[in-house]
């Protein structure tokens, strides 16, 4: 596409602007070589891309990532309080929550 804005471009700015006469300039001289222009026939069907998830673009909005970290440190927290609770209650000490794991501890 280009070359053909190019090549229809080239006569009219000749017109515009003609070269500076000079001894070591050729009169006319063509800035761009014309090719011929393809034969139409059929084309190749080009493959179709693969559709782009979302979780594979690294464009990802940073209060979500900031959202997401801090719901995972809040689990962790709770997870660490669940296992010290048991940690504690099999060597006789009774502080934690009075369900763990979905049972009722006995108090």
């Amino acid at each position: 596409m280009l070359h053909t804005i190019a090549r229809m471009l080239d006569p009219l700015l000749r017109l515009l602007w003609p070269p500076p006469p000079g001894r070591h300039r050729p009169p006319c001289v063509h800035i761009l070589p014309v090719r011929p222009l393809p034969e139409p026939g059929p084309r190749p069907i080009p493959a179709p891309e693969p559709y782009l998830r979302g979780e594979d673009s690294p464009l990802v909005r940073p209060y979500l990532l900031a959202h997401e970290r801090r719901q995972a440190k809040a689990e962790a927290r709770r997870q660490r309080g669940r296992r010290r609770a048991l940690w504690l209650a099999v060597r006789g000490i009774d502080i934690g929550p009075r369900v763990i794991h979905g049972r009722e501890v006995a108090a």
